[in-house]
Parts: C-alpha cells; structure tokens; sequence
C-alpha cells in the first residue's frame, strides 16, 4: 500500500521562534519522566505518529490536537496495522516513529514481548479495564472494534445477507465475497485467526478447512480498504469482513451503500490499542498526544462523529449517541494471547497453501 505522509506545520511555532523565545531558554528543559529516553528533553517540537487508521479519523482528530499544542509539528505516516509493526521492529536500532497509533492487541502483545514499546503509565491507567491494557503499561487500548460482516445494502437486502459466519459458506454467496488483503491488514489478519480458532485452537486443520470454504466464495483479494470500498460500491462483489467503525464511517460520512451485520454467535472484539515507540526521540511529546486521545471530552466526540466504543469507564453511558447505545457488542470467545503467538504461523499457512487455491 502506498504510504503517505502528512505534515502540519505550525505557524505558532515560526513566531516563537522570531520572538527569540527559544534562545532566551524558553523551551521545555523538563527531564524525561520516569520510563522514557528522555531524547526530547531540551523541548523537542516534532511528533511522528505510524497509524493504521483511517483517513478521516486522522483528519479529523489531528487539528484538534494542533489547536491544543500549537508549537508541536506533526508528521504522520498511515499503513496497514501489520505493515506498522514490520516497520518499527525493522528501525528498533534506531527508532523513526514516536507513537503507534492504532492495531490489534495481538500486534500490540507482539510488539511489547519485542521490546518494541516504551513504558509509560498515563493518568487515566485506573480507568481503563485489565483486559484492555498491557500489565506493564506498554499499550493500551483506545477503544473496542468489533469485526462483523460487510455488505452492499442496494444490491443485498438485510434479510438475505449472512447472519453469522458458516452462512458466509454457503454456495449461494460463490464469488460474491471481496477480501481486503489479509496479510497487511490486523483487521483480517484478527478475523481470520479468529475463524481458526472458534474452530478448534488446538487443531487448526479444522480452521484451514473452513478457510478453505471461505476462498471458494471469495472473488478477489483487493489491494487495501480504497479499493476494497470502491469495488464493494461498485457491485464487484456485495461481501465482505471488516470492522464496524469503518463500515460506519463510509455509510454515514461516506454515503455508500454498505450496511453490516453484527454475527448471531459474537464478533472478535479488537482492543485497538496505542503505544509509545521503545527509544522515541520525543518521548514528550508522544505523551502528550497520549493523554490526548484518552481526554474524555474527546472520546466523547470520536464517539459521536468516527462511531468509536471507548475503554475508558469512567464515562457516564447516558452521554453515548445513540448508535451506541443501541448496539449488541456479544463477543467471540477467544483467548488473545494464543492468537498473538499463534497468528503469524496461521496466517503463513493460510497465505501459502490456501489463499486463491479452492476455485472449482
């Protein structure tokens, strides 16, 4: 996928600047606290983000936070959640991100056993459950992801789409199944090896054999969610497998034809979580974006406009919109330690002896 890179600039910065504010030892001479390199003591103005997340959530929370840290300059570059984790393991000598910004807990599980996250302990840590942190602060998770199936809503009525995951076997759905690019993409990576394993974790044989069914009925594998989107609206196909928050955003902000439904037996609930890069040159400032993604007036609004599920508790439920409110979030039973350790040799499997093999 084609990487891009946003840089905002900060003219609050240039004038700082020309008001000699900088030599007159005005910046940030704060030591580090406590777990971070402390690369950003003499006040480091520049914050690079890696993220998974889609476009408009990063356009839209970005001025938000610009509005609140005028002096820092943002540079973001967007990814698939495992191309980010590739990535960071691959610069872990010498780090370029400072904030991982969005993935699977099974990512993020990876990602901390690598050593590749800082400890940090925000000031929210007591209001963000067990199960949706890491135990030694190194990640934790910003909000809940439900992975549900996708469909066009002109082209399938509701009644005849898939209602839990063995309908979409069914030989009647053949070649009506678009799949975003399974192995770049924590989304599919996470459903997939969720399939495995409500099979039978400890005989994954089981999970192949109902991938196999899947690939059967899967028409094409597309590049990255844009063109999965644009093939979907075109009527290429009328399935798929994603999560909720995106299929929201393109239905409601987007205006295409794309409805879900929540699988009668539970979704895997993905703890899309974030972290601070291992050795980060502004470790300040990543905390300060931090912090910002957890203010609660701000999960407020990512609720109300990008259809987030925070993981903070401490957020009176009255104050939900209402699409929240009125969403069943049953969960697959699943065990994310073992698909953390589990995925990568799934999903090779799957990649080698599955993927586009069961065409009759």
């Amino acid at each position: 996928m084609k990487k891009k890179l946003t840089k905002w600039t900060s003219l609050t910065l240039i004038a700082a600047m020309a008001l000699g504010l900088s030599a007159c030892g005005g910046g940030d001479t704060k030591p580090a606290a406590e777990g971070g390199s402390g690369a950003d003591a003499g006040g480091s103005k520049k914050l690079v983000i890696y993220t998974a997340r889609d476009k408009n959530v990063v356009d839209e929370i970005l001025p938000r936070f610009k509005e609140k840290n005028p002096g820092i300059e943002v540079e973001v570059m967007t990814m698939g959640a495992q191309q980010v984790l590739e990535r960071i393991r691959g610069e872990k000598t010498n780090p370029q991100a400072d904030f991982w910004w969005g993935g699977t807990q099974s990512s993020f599980i990876t990602g901390a056993e690598e050593g590749l996250l800082e400890t940090y302990k925000p000031t929210f840590a007591a209001n963000v459950a067990a199960e949706n942190k890491d135990a030694q602060d190194r990640w934790y998770g910003e909000m809940l992801l439900p992975e549900v199936i996708m469909y066009n809503s002109q082209a399938l009525k509701k009644e005849d789409a898939p209602k839990d995951w063995d309908e979409l076997l069914d030989p009647k759905y053949k070649d009506k199944l678009l799949i975003r690019g399974v192995l770049a993409s924590g989304t599919m990576r996470t459903i997939y090896s969720s399939m495995i394993y409500r099979q039978d974790p400890a005989d994954p044989q089981k999970g192949y054999d109902w991938l196999k069914k899947l690939d059967a009925n899967t028409k094409e594998y597309t590049q990255d969610p844009t063109n999965l989107y644009l093939k979907l609206a075109r009527q290429e196909g009328t399935l798929s497998l994603w999560n909720l928050q995106d299929i929201l955003i393109q239905k409601e902000m987007k205006k295409q034809p794309f409805d879900y439904i929540y699988p009668a037996s539970g979704a895997p609930i993905l703890v899309d979580a974030v972290g601070i890069v291992k050795g980060a040159k502004n470790m300040e400032n990543a905390k300060k974006f931090y912090e910002f993604l957890f203010d609660k007036d701000e999960l407020k609004k990512k609720s109300e406009s990008l259809f987030q599920i925070p993981t903070r508790t401490d957020i009176n439920k009255d104050e939900f919109p209402a699409w929240l409110k009125g969403l069943d979030t049953k969960p697959l039973q699943l065990d994310w330690k073992v698909l953390a350790s589990k995925e990568k040799e799934w999903m090779q499997y799957w990649d080698e002896n599955i993927k586009g093999k069961n065409k009759k």
